[in-house]
């Protein structure tokens, strides 16, 4: 099977990361954001994704595509807009490179979402349908009986109350779908959706488990507490695992990442690699990322460190601020609330 992930924006709310860094490219539980879809489409059976891309995104994201084609096994692509296309129109864009003679359907999935992805549940309910198309999931679904989600149509971002199912941002395709889609501007959730829902040939799947968009500050942390969660359950060894009073609730933290004494560490927390996290620091609800330090005694709390970055001894980080790469908070008592810093504070 394959994939398309649509990786076109610019990460504007996700700056000043996105400064440094392509977004799909950004930490998310101390690995690439992109790198949870394209390993969860591995497990599901796609052995190649194409990545549809914007005509400025940087070149850097070659490195990341060498990289783990060789680690994962698969076939990563770009497909490379010289314009904005829209939602449909990379589709229409990578149509040679997802169309081959075996007729199966594809994978399309927005870059932004985290979820569990059950992919696979996903193909059955394609397969057992007859779908032309399957989202996961704002819809309104006819009701005849449990076993049907057959969308009656589709409403994108409406104005008033049509349905208790939003729309998720992960889709199984036929490859008959590309012919309804031209190479120009095209919205696949307003143009190409309503359309196959008036030939009764588009369903609805409810997403199980967690869902967030993660491409903005707050909902990035909203879902990192989720994915947390998720990992209590289903995998608590990817967890930091301490016998100690220091830490609460849920924690990752990279094993190359020192943590001092008498800290208080949590609950949703993750640390990244090469961290260094002194003595008497409390963290909670936030990100330490990469190569980060948090000197002795500052509290951070519901914000983002970017990478390489530092917070001095008694400062305090709190209220979704988000530090850039290498970014610098002076010692003594500097408080940032709800910023988004790019430079040094001295």
């Amino acid at each position: 099977m394959k994939a398309v992930i649509l990786v076109g924006g610019f990460g504007t709310r996700l700056r000043p990361l996105t400064f440094s860094i392509p977004k799909p490219l950004v930490d998310f539980g101390n690995k690439p954001m992109i790198l949870h879809q394209i390993e969860a489409l591995k497990a599901a059976g796609v052995t190649e994704v194409v990545l549809a891309i914007n005509h400025q995104q940087p070149e850097v994201m070659l490195n990341f595509v060498k990289e783990y084609e060789k680690k994962l096994e698969m076939k990563i692509t770009f497909s490379q807009e010289t314009e904005p296309l829209g939602t449909a129109g990379p589709l229409a864009l990578a149509r040679d490179k997802l169309i081959d003679e075996s007729g199966k359907p594809f994978f399309v999935l927005n870059s932004d979402v985290i979820c569990e992805y059950p992919l696979l549940e996903m193909i059955e309910f394609h397969k057992n349908h007859a779908a032309e198309a399957s989202i996961m999931g704002v819809v309104v679904m006819e009701e005849e009986g449990k076993e049907e989600s057959r969308v009656e149509s589709f409403v994108e971002k409406p104005k008033h109350f049509v349905g208790d199912k939003i729309n998720a941002g992960i889709y199984l395709l036929n490859p008959s779908v590309l012919d309804m889609i031209e190479l120009r501007r095209t919205s696949i959730e307003k143009e190409i959706f309503p359309k196959i829902a008036s030939e009764k040939k588009l369903y609805a799947m409810v997403l199980p488990g967690f869902w967030m968009d993660i491409g903005q500050p707050k909902d990035y942390l909203t879902g990192q507490r989720m994915y947390l969660r998720c990992l209590r359950k289903n995998a608590p060894e990817e967890l930091f695992a301490s016998s100690g009073d220091h830490v609460i609730g849920n924690v990752m933290a990279d094993e190359t990442a020192v943590i001092g004494e008498r800290c208080l560490i949590g609950p949703d927390v993750v640390i990244g690699p090469g961290c260094v996290i002194e003595s008497g620091v409390r963290l909670f609800g936030c990100t330490v990322m990469r190569g980060s330090r948090i000197k002795e005694h500052a509290c951070v709390s519901d914000s983002i460190v970017g990478w390489d970055s530092t917070v001095g001894s008694w400062a305090r980080v709190a209220n979704i601020t988000v530090l850039g790469k290498d970014v610098h908070v002076a010692d003594a008592e500097v408080y940032s609330s709800g910023a988004s810093i790019q430079e040094q504070i001295i």
